[in-house]
């Protein structure tokens, strides 16, 4: 059997494949039987959806415009819970110490947090895309929903790592009150639950320093209902926002790992 330098055994390619999948689906299983997440986790966007989107209709571009905002919205959830709340319980309870002395890659935990949210993400985007077409009457062409769904879905990345972030300062008493204070004012000053233009000017300023407000002009851009700013800009925007929550989490796991 090959070693690595320590003179742990090296792990074949379908062995650390299986390894990838186990984790993921012990993941995904995990955070699917506890229903202080999965419901609010599924049934809030759609809620929200049903309510502005269907019922209300405060205007004809109402269903499209946030079909995009509350799918952007859906997809911060399991991102932002996910890692901010679960990854700080594992690592008060014990649990990820224990699972630090088992040959598993530290890549497999933190990308089956990742597929468990987009997993997640997926039957959002599902239920609002099926709802904002048979219920709403939303009309898009055919590559403007793959598109959308393309956009939405990529969201996971930049807000897994900020939950990363969160995860890795705070402490699991307090995760999930610093999640919501992070995760329900953004959406709000996001213009996620309603238009940006709405709002007032002081706030339309501001917006542009939340990661949310960039990830859901690049997803109106697909509907043509976007403030007008650059896909290059936002989509690079998004990218510092990313690499910043790494390197804060970063800076958190080596402070833990010190005390």
């Amino acid at each position: 059997m090959a070693t690595t330098g320590d003179g742990a055994p090296r792990l074949g390619l379908a062995r650390r494949f299986c390894i990838y999948v186990l984790e993921a689906r012990a993941q995904f299983l995990s955070l699917a039987r506890t229903p202080g997440f999965t419901i609010p986790t599924l049934v809030f966007p759609i809620m929200f959806y049903v309510f502005f989107g269907v019922v209300m209709r405060f205007s004809p571009l109402a269903p499209t415009f946030l079909l995009a905002t509350y799918g952007v919205f859906g997809l911060i959830g399991p991102s932002l819970f996910g890692f901010g709340v679960g990854f700080a319980a594992e690592r008060d309870s014990g649990a990820l110490l224990l699972k630090q002395t088992t040959p598993m890659p530290v890549a497999a935990y933190l990308l089956a947090r990742v597929a468990t949210a987009l997993l997640f993400g997926m039957a959002i985007v599902l239920g609002l895309f099926l709802l904002g077409a048979f219920a709403a009457e939303v009309t898009l062409y055919r590559g403007q929903w793959f598109a959308l769904a393309g956009v939405v879905l990529s969201s996971v990345v930049p807000f897994c790592a900020l939950g990363l972030a969160i995860g890795a300062w705070v402490k699991a008493q307090s995760a999930v009150a610093i999640v919501n204070l992070v995760y329900l004012p953004m959406a709000f000053l996001s213009g996620l639950w309603m238009p940006i233009s709405l709002l007032p000017t002081l706030v339309q300023d501001v917006a542009v320093v939340f990661p949310a407000y960039h990830q859901s002009q690049l997803a109106l851009k697909v509907v043509d209902m976007d403030q007008g700013g650059s896909v290059g800009v936002h989509v690079l925007m998004m990218g510092v926002f990313t690499v910043v929550f790494l390197v804060v989490a970063g800076f958190g796991f080596r402070r833990a790992g010190q005390t």
